[in-house]
């Protein structure tokens, strides 16, 4: 893994850099610092720019389709501009000022900055995939097949957004709508990343649905995961606020499935979510004891298994590809690198 996630910086991180180098000012040095590579006042660091698992998809599902990483190139560097267009939004829609181990960007630089930039990563991912056309690095046709996956996949991911929005409003979700709502915010770029390189490379509409499926179920298993650390998880190793999700009430799979499971565990977290007073200023101890009531009532275990069985689904999907021993090895192992982690 370690070697996988390395290729696809090597390759994706030049033209993502140069992508972003063609912001305006300031957005160009909001964009430079969210992505970890300069600090807050414009000075080259080695930072943490992230897990980098979406563009080593891209550059995977290249090679499935029969032809070199490099055709994917231009995918990866689209679903990452994409994904972090949602990092920077979804950061000041919950208020969190930590990511990554620093300050998050709409802290150093003001909101205005952070969705403008958010905004200009999200076209710029287009931009990218055209210009792929042009320069050969695909055919017209499949660039404009890769173009309509990813903005499919952006509507999705925003649907997905505003739901994980709604649902802190409301008192309780079922665990279908949850599934649903991660179904977008989640899974839908992680099932275009599976597939875009494919596209690229100009494979039929099996092999990309066959991947995006794969790149789904990975997603499911990949939020379940994230949704654990967001309640569970040392801030020290995810880099995110303690308690986050629990402070902002968010309906995720773990408070989901607590809340059907309809014991005396279940029904106290239930009460204690649509009492409206001290909404977001519960205090340490407080925030320890509805996580305690969430495992009570399962939702931990439960969510566990869940990342276990889409994790299966994923790779079940694989099957329907043909393609190399290393390069379904190579898939197989970005799965169980999603739900084996702690950040």
């Amino acid at each position: 893994m370690p070697e996988l996630l390395a290729r696809s910086r090597t390759l994706c991180t030049p033209p993502l850099r140069a992508a972003v180098a063609r912001l305006a000012a300031p957005m160009d040095t909001v964009a430079a610092y969210h992505f970890g590579w300069i600090d807050r006042d414009g000075t080259a660091v080695t930072g943490d720019g992230g897990k980098a698992v979406r563009p080593a998809l891209a550059l995977l599902s290249a090679q499935a389709a029969g032809a070199a990483a490099e055709v994917g190139v231009p995918g990866g560097v689209a679903v990452e501009l994409v994904h972090n267009f949602s990092l920077l939004h979804d950061d000041l829609m919950d208020g969190d000022e930590t990511r990554r181990h620093r300050a998050t960007a709409w802290t150093v630089f003001g909101p205005a900055q952070a969705i403008l930039v958010g905004d200009a990563l999200a076209t710029l991912g287009t931009e990218v995939l055209l210009d792929a056309a042009v320069t050969g690095g695909a055919g017209p046709t499949d660039a404009a097949r890769a173009v309509r996956l990813l903005t499919t996949a952006t509507r999705r991911l925003i649907d997905g957004q505003a739901m994980d929005v709604a649902f802190e409003q409301r008192d309780s979700v079922t665990v279908a709508e949850c599934l649903e709502m991660e179904g977008g915010k989640t899974a839908a770029l992680l099932a275009a990343a599976s597939a875009i390189g494919a596209v690229l490379a100009g494979a039929d509409d099996k092999v990309s649905d066959s991947l995006q499926r794969y790149g789904h179920h990975l997603g499911l298993a990949f939020q379940a995961v994230d949704d654990l650390l967001g309640i569970w998880g040392a801030t020290e190793v995810t880099g995110k606020p303690h308690w986050g999700d629990l402070r902002q009430r968010k309906k995720s799979l773990p408070v989901a499935a607590a809340l059907a499971e309809g014991g005396p565990a279940s029904r106290r977290l239930a009460e204690e979510l649509a009492d409206p007073r001290g909404r977001g200023e519960e205090s340490e101890p407080e925030l320890a004891a509805r996580a305690a009531l969430i495992e009570q009532a399962g939702g931990r275990a439960w969510t566990q298994e869940e990342a276990r069985r889409q994790h299966t689904t994923a790779l079940a999907a694989l099957d329907e590809v043909p393609m190399s021993d290393e390069v379904r090895e190579h898939f197989v192992a970005l799965a169980e690198f999603v739900v084996v982690r702690e950040r």
